[in-house]
């Protein structure tokens, strides 16, 4: 039992109330840095940076290294999307430049620009489940798990609506740092793809394949189906109801801690590692306001 809410009778309590108590846990866990989300994203990088010259020198089998290199990108995103909020260190802070390393470095393993996935990610909690405005709105939009597994697959395709989606958000912003994340994406594609043909070229098609271009398709698959989809299909708008929560066989863990992304969505500077020991706490206020809870 959390002790902020001992004693306190919650069916009784205003929304005024409610918002004090939810704030004091919410505390709790922020405005400390995370250790363990420092090490996650350091230690990762270095890891899948070393399959390579461990693959190259056949030091390493291939096919020990690819299922590793998927992990490596599975687990990539997480640290960047921390830095997205500053939940490492707000701009003017003493470690301002240790959030937009992890924020940089974790983003290159997904050939993506930080700038953009922060732009774009602010826009997705600013309108969450908006159609228009929602840069995530259409991979959100599927049925069935399926479908939102065939929804990226489609989004692997330059013309398609969800591959433009991001881009489109980008060119509607026409900020300053919105157009820097459109230089930055085109480096890091130019580097990604000099990558892969220039290993091709050499008779490395395989390795390039099996250490970053398949890694990366399937981490997408995965980090769309758990971190967006479902979140959020058939959630509504509004602070309590823009975002549910969900029980998944794999428990908390094997989804990323997203069974507890309705917390997110409220206090998005909370750090990842701590998100679903929040949640914990929370559940009786959340109750209170009627959130989607999915079981919980």
């Amino acid at each position: 039992m959390s002790e902020i809410l001992a004693g306190v009778d919650l069916s009784q309590a205003s929304d005024a109330e409610l918002m004090r108590l939810e704030r004091q846990i919410a505390r709790k866990y922020m405005n400390r840095l995370s250790i363990p989300m420092v090490l996650w994203p350091l230690t990762n990088i270095a890891v899948w940076l070393s399959l390579w010259p461990l693959v190259l020198t056949g030091t390493l089998s291939l096919w020990v290294a690819f299922p590793i290199a998927c992990f490596n990108l599975l687990v990539a995103y997480l640290p960047s999307h921390d830095a997205q909020h500053d939940s490492y260190a707000r701009v003017g802070e003493r470690l301002r430049w240790l959030n937009e390393f992890i924020g940089h470095a974790s983003s290159f393993l997904l050939a993506y620009s930080y700038r953009v996935l922060r732009e774009t990610h602010l826009q997705h909690h600013k309108h969450a489940n908006d159609p228009e405005l929602d840069p995530d709105a259409l991979f959100n939009t599927a049925k069935t798990g399926w479908q939102s597994i065939k929804n990226t697959i489609r989004s692997y395709q330059p013309d398609s609506p969800e591959a433009r989606s991001y881009m489109d958000t980008i060119m509607r912003l026409n900020t300053p740092n919105a157009l820097r994340g459109l230089k930055d994406q085109l480096l890091i594609m130019t580097i990604y793809h000099a990558v892969l043909f220039t290993m091709a070229a050499n008779g490395l098609a395989l390795e390039a394949a099996l250490l970053w271009w398949v890694p990366l398709k399937l981490a997408a698959i995965y980090l769309r189906y758990y971190l967006s989809w479902a979140p959020h299909v058939g959630a509504g708008r509004g602070r309590y109801r823009d975002t549910k929560s969900f029980k998944s066989i794999f428990g908390h863990t094997g989804t990323s801690g997203m069974t507890a992304h309705v917390v997110h969505h409220l206090h998005p500077r909370i750090p990842h590692n701590r998100t679903v020991k929040a949640f914990k706490e929370m559940l009786p206020i959340l109750r209170a306001r009627n959130v989607d809870l999915g079981g919980h």
